[in-house]
């Protein structure tokens, strides 16, 4: 009985990927096959796990196979990553044609995420004091005692590093090792190695312009190689959504996420403010959160759904450019910065709030100022070198709550509800790089309004 029923889960979900490809052979737009592929996936997983229920082992059988093409599609994301991130940055130095831009675009991006995680930070903090959940004690269980145990090793790589050692350490000693990504502050190691190429590339240009123009046109068809590979992964996203969260849905645990209900609550409250600053952010440089809603909503489903920002990128980068009329530089410099830099979700919110419950219980008072300002300073210096993957969240919060001296069992307590919060966390991520990249294309007068405005402008239309 087992056998029949994960095979007829498989059946059932490769008929849902035939439908998808019957709607990509009739040109359906992009983004209506994502939305498509997002909301078969949620009714599809839950109402699997309503017949089965969780924990199910035919579920689990089924799963196994279906991740095959979710966490198939994330790894081809992820293999594009650092390539994506050293030929975007390199090539906004050699695609500028005022290279005293690079410095403008750098610092408002710079400022724009690092700005928006200290207001996360607060906005974290205040939402735990609205739920009253500063000094609350949650459960624990045999997979809550097994996370703490595992958070304790961690906790000792990064224990000993005072947080100007930590911003020493993203300073790349192996830019091999780096793109390989052997360490959980890689991205941000490539980032750096990048502008050195490209600064470097700059003073070429002025001493010897003919090995500057062979090195450019090189950097152009590498640049014009790995967008097209991305285009030919792009093409596989609706059926990536659909087995991701058809696999979120089929396999969380609702009954834990009913126990710790307020903590769920509070975090997806937070969120949902952050989200609404960043439109406000928006309305600043004249951009409508309508329009920035309507079309970002296919790179945001993804972020969503597969809970990986560096996973996001190249569809961040595309939407940015091809959808939102950012120019090219900005466009990929935010989104490369964005990986690593100043994480709204991960690096923001999630910490701040594991602080906050954390801070009682061991005497601090969480209503004073001091208290407060400490949080939010550490908390923006600490979203340095997040890794924009599965985990980043974690790594933050552990160098958060390791600098303010504070208990780090409480990230183990709520892991039964991480993937969930996890989830909206990245979305948010990946827009705070978004909101970046508009902001400072606006600042520079780069910004492309007729395409920003043109509601048939949408990423990868054609895939």
């Amino acid at each position: 009985m087992e056998l029949f029923l994960t095979l007829l889960i498989i059946a059932f979900f490769v008929g849902l990927v035939y439908v998808l490809y019957q709607l990509s052979k009739r040109h359906v737009k992009f983004s209506t096959r994502v939305f498509a592929g997002l909301g078969i996936g949620v009714v599809f997983g839950g109402i699997v796990q309503l017949l089965l229920g969780n924990g199910n082992e035919s579920i689990t059988s089924a799963m196994s196979w279906i991740s095959i093409v979710g966490s198939g599609y994330i790894s081809f994301l992820q293999m594009l990553v650092m390539p994506l991130v050293f030929i975007s940055i390199v090539g906004a130095f050699v695609k500028m044609k005022a290279s005293e831009k690079i410095g403008k675009i750098s610092t408002t991006i710079l400022i724009s995420l690092l700005g928006t995680t200290a207001i996360s930070a607060l906005i974290g903090y205040g939402s735990t004091i609205l739920f009253g959940l500063q000094g609350a004690k949650f459960s624990e269980g045999a997979a809550e005692t097994a996370r703490i145990a595992e958070l304790a090793t961690r906790q000792e790589a990064v224990a000993d590093l005072s947080i100007p050692e930590q911003i020493v350490s993203f300073i790349p000693k192996n830019v091999f090792a780096d793109f390989a990504g052997t360490r959980a502050t890689s991205t941000i190691g490539v980032v750096i190695f990048s502008a050195f190429v490209g600064i470097a590339y700059l003073g070429i240009k002025r001493k010897a312009p003919k090995e500057a123009e062979f090195f450019a046109n090189l950097i152009d068809s590498l640049y014009k190689l790995i967008m097209r590979i991305v285009t030919l992964v792009l093409r596989l996203t609706p059926y990536g959504i659909l087995a991701l969260m058809t696999n979120v849905m089929a396999t969380s645990n609702f009954t834990a996420i009913v126990n710790l209900g307020k903590f769920v609550l509070s975090s997806y409250v937070a969120i949902l403010v952050m989200f609404l600053v960043h439109l406000l952010i928006l309305a600043t440089v004249k951009v409508s959160p309508v329009t920035y809603l309507k079309k970002t909503f296919p790179v945001l489903s993804f972020a969503f759904s597969s809970r990986s920002s560096a996973g996001a990128l190249p569809l961040n980068i595309e939407t940015q450019h091809k959808a939102l009329g950012v120019d090219e530089a900005t466009s990929n410099f935010a989104g490369s910065f964005g990986l690593s830099i100043g994480q709204n979700g991960c690096a923001g919110i999630y910490p701040a709030m594991l602080a906050t419950i954390a801070a009682p219980t061991v005497g601090i008072n969480v209503f004073s100022l001091e208290f407060i300002l400490m949080l939010i300073a550490v908390v923006t210096i600490s979203s340095f070198g997040v890794a924009g993957v599965g985990g980043g969240a974690t790594f933050a919060s552990l160098i958060v709550l390791g600098s303010m001296n504070l208990p780090v069992a409480i990230v183990g307590l709520v892991i039964s509800v991480e993937p969930l919060i996890d989830m909206a966390r990245t979305a948010l991520n990946v827009s705070d790089s978004m909101v970046a990249g508009l902001v400072t294309s606006a600042r520079i007068k780069e910004l492309d309004r007729d395409t920003l405005n043109d509601a048939d402008k949408f990423v990868s239309e054609n895939a």
